[in-house]
């Protein structure tokens, strides 16, 4: 249920509509636009009967949610969300540009990527330091070692850093390096994990697990949010079809449509979508076009010695390319790079 309160209610009118709430045994969730305060009250609603709440003078209306994801609807906050990620606005008019190794694979790598990523207009530098792979014989990441070196290049390029979380027990040392906590695809429905980054309060990068639907994803951010941490970003990153000319299959028609449904942002990674980078730019403007953003591109100094992915990072002279066609794009639909 969704409570719309008249333009200019009071903090202690809001207030009275949250005791309100918390009487009948529900959570009470604020989100503040820029005219109206709008509560949710999430739980069962069936204890809160709508014309007790539409009796405060100050209550201008009251909804109810018919989706099962409450707070990341777009009947929640009308207004599209805005991420602040360490001073870089994602969900904004910008079009954020996240790029870096897949995995951190020693120290001077990882500056020279950083220092390419910097230098081409990059505003956000990923890398893994946790590294979930298919077989336990592949590259698992340097782990702290790795977010160590993540820690140096932010302080030398002023780039904040994104990287994945894996495991709860992780958590301390990857929320002291990270400025946005990656949920990858594999452990979008982690359940204990997402209530974990729901408890904290820094950023999180949600990905698209790669057999889930738009929302089983959104069930997800729900998740996070419902722990009180209302910063997520989507992300989508592919999902597994009947094809296999590429690496997933890049579902962008879940850009627009998640805008209809939830007020997140959504950016797109075409790295892990299509797995080969001469398709990743094609897509990557692709993405934009339709709305993304942001998106999230693999970048390497020498690919053919990556210790993961190597086939879908991009040279940083590719990269270079692909933020100035990324701002042509950007332009053309009304938005900046």
């Amino acid at each position: 249920m969704i409570i719309v309160l008249k333009p200019h209610a009071t903090e202690a009118e809001v207030a009275q509509v949250i005791r309100k709430i918390e009487s009948f045994g529900l959570a009470a969730h604020i989100s503040k636009g820029t005219e109206r305060t709008i509560i949710g009250a999430i739980g069962d609603e069936r204890v809160l009967q709508e014309g007790q709440l539409e009796a405060f003078p100050f209550v201008e209306k009251v909804l109810p949610v018919l989706k099962p994801y409450k707070l990341a609807s777009r009947e929640f906050r009308p207004e599209g969300s805005v991420v602040n990620v360490d001073g870089v606005l994602v969900g904004g008019r910008r079009v954020v540009v996240m790029a870096g190794p897949c995995a951190v694979e020693g120290r001077e790598g990882l500056l020279e990527t950083a220092r390419s990523v910097k230098a081409a207009g990059g505003h956000i530098l990923r890398g893994g330091a946790y590294k979930p792979r298919t077989s336990p014989y592949s590259f698992q990441g340097l782990g702290e070692e790795g977010l160590k070196y993540l820690a140096e290049a932010r302080q030398e390029t002023g780039l904040p850093i994104v990287t994945e979380l894996m495991d709860t027990r992780e958590a301390s040392v990857v929320y002291e390096c990270a400025d946005l906590v990656q949920i990858g695809a594999r452990n979008m429905q982690n359940f204990k994990l997402l209530k974990e980054v729901g408890c904290r309060r820094k950023p999180v990068l949600l990905k698209r697990g790669m057999s889930s639907t738009v929302k089983e994803l959104l069930l997800a951010a729900e998740y996070i949010m419902s722990e009180g941490n209302y910063d997520v970003i989507l992300c989508e990153r592919g999902i597994r079809t009947f094809e296999d000319a590429t690496r997933n299959t890049l579902d962008l028609s879940v850009v627009p449509l998640i805008k209809q449904l939830s007020h997140l942002p959504v950016i797109v990674d075409p790295s892990h979508a299509t797995g080969k980078w001469d398709l990743v730019p094609p897509m990557a403007l692709a993405a934009v076009a339709a709305g993304a953003d942001g998106i999230m591109v693999e970048v390497h100094p020498r690919p053919e010695e990556a210790l993961s992915d190597g086939p879908q990072a991009l040279l940083p002279s590719t990269f270079a390319k692909l933020m100035d066609d990324l701002s042509r794009v950007a332009q053309a639909v009304g938005r900046t790079l």
